[in-house]
């Protein structure tokens, strides 16, 4: 059983990255990602007692953010756009603005992705280990390392050749 004060330490050391991880399929959409951030620790501390430990705990908020995101998606087929103006405006902008840009064009590309690709990258971007990304999407280690260099690649084709 997870207590209140645990429940804050665990928010305070996940939060941000659940919010950048949200924030990916929000497609830069910062209210958006805060709503899902809020609605993934609330099934947390609603669902603390139900944690065995078979996994980390850092397996099962990711799964929980990524249920969040994902089910959101799927029951509103919301459609997320990416502000284009901030994509076009980019080239013309100081380095912050211009990095900010290519963050833009990288969350465009990856919103093209599919739904568990997008799931791989977004927490491979988060430094999350591997081994617990492979336990979050239940994917073996080698089919993962395989599966990210795809689509690696794939961003890579889609930031340069801006498809």
């Amino acid at each position: 059983m997870i207590t209140e004060q645990e429940f804050t330490n665990i928010y305070n050391l996940h939060a941000s990255k659940i919010h950048r991880l949200c924030l990916g399929y929000a497609s830069g959409n910062n209210e958006l990602a805060k709503e899902w951030l809020q609605e993934t620790f609330i099934k947390v501390w609603k669902h603390r007692n139900s944690f065995k430990g078979k996994s980390s705990i850092d397996t099962w908020i990711y799964r929980i953010a990524v249920n969040v995101c994902l089910g959101d998606l799927r029951k509103s087929r919301k459609s997320i756009t990416i502000n284009e103006d901030l994509l076009s405006n980019s080239d013309n902008d100081d380095n912050n603005d211009n990095n900010e840009g290519n963050i833009k064009k990288m969350y465009h590309c990856i919103d093209q992705l599919n739904e568990q690709n997008k799931a791989l990258i977004l927490l491979e971007l988060e430094n999350i280990p591997q081994t617990t990304i492979a336990d979050t999407v239940g994917l073996a280690h080698g089919t993962l390392r395989t599966r990210l260099s795809r689509i690696r690649k794939s961003l890579l084709k889609c930031i340069t050749n801006g498809k």
